[in-house]
């Protein structure tokens, strides 16, 4: 089976589990990059831009554990 290289937004707000508005907007803040093609500008993502996302995610989420245990240690 061949990997697709592009998603549409419905294919990311399955693979993260929100909403399709919640999607659109991630892409059109620029925080998950994505593109426009066709005649009606449908938007896609690239699979490896998904990825890339999830991992800055994980270190963000990562990096807000520890300032909120050091946060904790010093109150």
């Amino acid at each position: 089976m061949v990997e697709q290289r592009f998603l549409t937004l419905n294919d990311v707000s399955e693979i993260l589990n929100i909403s399709l508005s919640q999607t659109r907007a991630l892409v059109r803040t620029g925080e998950l990059k994505g593109i426009q093609i066709g005649g009606r500008n449908q938007w896609r993502v690239e699979s490896s831009m998904l990825e890339q996302y999830i991992q800055a995610m994980y270190q963000k989420t990562e990096e807000s554990i520890k300032t909120e245990q050091l946060d904790h240690q010093e109150a």
